[in-house]
């Protein structure tokens, strides 16, 4: 039985990988529910918190849904300098560390600490403390 679920989960998460293309938190969010999951109820656990966590992180990614705009508005009032990056800007690209200026995001967009921001070819994102892109603000 255990088997069973488990296959139904994998291939249902499969039939879910194209969606997360089409959203920032999407990748994120599977990640910290299969950690979450996977920690409270083994590897059943870890299919199930991460296809929830993918779901949540869709509808809201990091910054709010209603917070983008904003931000967006936000990060341009400051004229901050662009990073010229070669490749695409997506989600789990790293940036270097010394070449690229990272901000502080203001509290009042109640984003978790250790989260920053910076401009890479004109668009605003979100880095974690690794320099990872979690979100592109589009």
């Amino acid at each position: 039985m255990t088997n069973k679920l488990l296959l139904a989960l994998a291939a249902a998460g499969m039939m879910a990988l194209p969606m997360t293309a089409q959203a920032q938190g999407t990748l994120r969010g599977a990640a910290e529910g299969a950690e979450a999951g996977a920690a409270a109820a083994g590897p059943v656990g870890g299919i199930v918190g991460g296809a929830v966590g993918a779901a949540t992180g869709t509808v809201g990614g990091i910054l709010g849904v209603d917070d983008r705009p904003r931000f967006r508005s936000y990060v341009r009032e400051r004229s901050v300098n662009s990073y010229s990056w070669g490749g695409p800007v997506r989600v789990g690209t790293v940036l270097p560390e010394d070449s690229v200026t990272y901000y502080e995001v203001p509290t009042e967009y109640r984003v978790r600490p250790g989260y920053r921001y910076t401009i890479v070819n004109e668009q605003p994102v979100l880095v974690d403390r690794s320099h990872r892109i979690v979100e592109v603000i589009d």
